[in-house]
């Protein structure tokens, strides 16, 4: 379950977190990697995605009731896809606790996978956040005895202090239980891909001794987030995330990002005062930029005339851009490679499109388009709002470089040079260094078995 998605080569939508795990092995994020993924929406109800295509929207009762056994059968046919591709391991990840007793007759991605291949399996537990100890005993204790016999070791993650202290713990739970505890993983403090808007409170504070600040609207249902990630590694930048409830201030640019329920979150905004912040911050001068969801919002409309989203109707948006969009029952989720106009003619720039919505560009002589596809995106020069369809549109180093100097130069600040690489390569080091701290303190040997 998450709001941070991915779209694969072949076009279907996984979990950000998927993702990155793929890229971390070195090999392309397939849908088969991610068979369930489910979006949260409001109300209960979550959008249904199976082998990367949405297929409905559910409120929790029906998932557990109508879907389970296309849940389980998505999931044994992906399990034998990636068996058949001849990989020499395959790891399966858990979601929550697999210990939740009132889901269990229902629960898909735990120990029902475990038993399944009859996997070795590992369990790790959050220290940051207390009672480790209870959370293992507790969770062998409700587990049946086919299911615990399956448990090889105890992983121990994100511990702060001096593992000497932790050491008779380790001892008294080996002894008590007669698994070894094959990991201690200590606090790493690093700012990794996330996987839902709860990361974004555990964020460390921003460094205000920057050049340029960003601040990000958390919207409630907020959604792909990890397209900021390559602002947060620029070192002059420091991007904040603003509650709809908080003074927005006077940043350098405001960021609208994506949304799950659109209309919703745009109703939140003018509830709580944020819109006409947003309008009168333009005025002064400033930035805005609108990315999937948060470009629909400034446009003139969004209709859902279906209520696929949770609200059913037409709705005035921001109207900073000349653009209506009507939310559609078939999702738009594919891979682009387009060209830049604007900051800088000419840049190649890739990212991925994942969005009902159905956006008609109206004609205007104060906007341009923002890429050589008119439908990606456009910008007003004149007032400086920028709106584009492009999810990891700031992963091109130099078209991300290229609008931060346009930032620079409304304040004066030399230009940043902008042949750098792209944000991947940055990922791919934050990988490495992950890697090479958890092998350091885990028993690879007995976790390989």
């Amino acid at each position: 379950m998450a709001l941070n998605s991915y779209v694969t080569a072949a076009g279907g939508e996984i979990g950000y977190a998927q993702a990155v795990q793929a890229w971390a092995a070195g090999i392309a994020p397939w849908v088969e990697m991610n068979p369930i993924l489910l979006k949260p929406q409001g109300d209960m109800t979550s959008q249904l995605i199976v082998k990367g295509r949405a297929i409905a929207n559910v409120r929790a009762s029906q998932y557990y009731e109508q879907y389970f056994d296309i849940g389980w059968q998505a999931i044994r046919e992906s399990l034998e896809f990636l068996k058949e591709e001849g990989f020499d391991m395959i790891v399966c990840e858990g979601a929550g606790s697999p210990a939740e007793i009132n889901l269990k007759h229902r629960d898909l991605t735990n120990m029902r996978v475990a038993k399944h291949l009859n996997a070795r399996t590992l369990l790790v537990v959050d220290i940051d956040r207390g009672g480790a100890f209870a959370h293992i005993i507790g969770t062998l204790e409700l587990l049946d005895p086919d299911e615990r016999a399956l448990i090889k070791g105890f992983i121990i993650n994100k511990f702060r202090g001096q593992k000497s202290i932790l050491d008779p713990g380790l001892t008294w739970l080996e002894e008590r239980t007669g698994i070894p505890v094959v990991g201690v993983i200590p606090w790493i403090d690093e700012v990794f891909p996330a996987e839902d808007s709860l990361d974004l409170l555990d964020r460390r504070s921003p460094n205000s001794q920057t050049d340029i600040n960003i601040s990000v609207i958390r919207l409630p249902r907020i959604s792909n987030f990890t397209d900021f990630d390559p602002l947060d590694s620029e070192t002059t930048v420091t991007v904040k995330y603003v509650s709809p409830k908080d003074e927005l201030g006077h940043p350098d640019a405001v960021i609208l990002p994506g949304s799950k329920t659109t209309i919703s979150d745009l109703q939140v905004l003018r509830q709580t005062g944020m819109a006409e912040a947003i309008k009168n911050y333009l005025v002064a001068g400033g930035t805005v930029m609108g990315v999937c969801g948060g470009f629909q919002m400034l446009g003139e409309s969004i209709s859902d005339r279906e209520g696929l989203e949770g609200e059913k109707g037409e709705f005035k948006g921001l109207g900073l851009l000349p653009l209506k969009t009507a939310i559609a029952p078939n999702k738009i989720a594919r891979q682009r490679i387009v060209t830049s106009n604007y900051p800088q003619p000419g840049l190649p720039v890739s990212g991925y499109e994942i969005h009902q919505g159905r956006t008609q560009m109206l004609e205007s002589d104060s906007t341009q388009s923002l890429f050589d596809d008119p439908s990606l995106g456009m910008v007003n020069t004149s007032q400086s709002v920028w709106g584009t369809y492009l999810h990891g549109v700031f992963d091109n180093g130099a078209w991300r470089r290229a609008w931060l100097n346009h930032l620079r130069q409304q304040r004066g600040l030399r230009a940043l040079p902008t042949g750098i690489p792209n944000y991947r390569e940055h990922r791919e080091a934050l990988l490495e260094s992950l890697a090479d701290t958890v092998e350091k303190h885990l028993d690879i040997k007995h976790i390989l078995g």
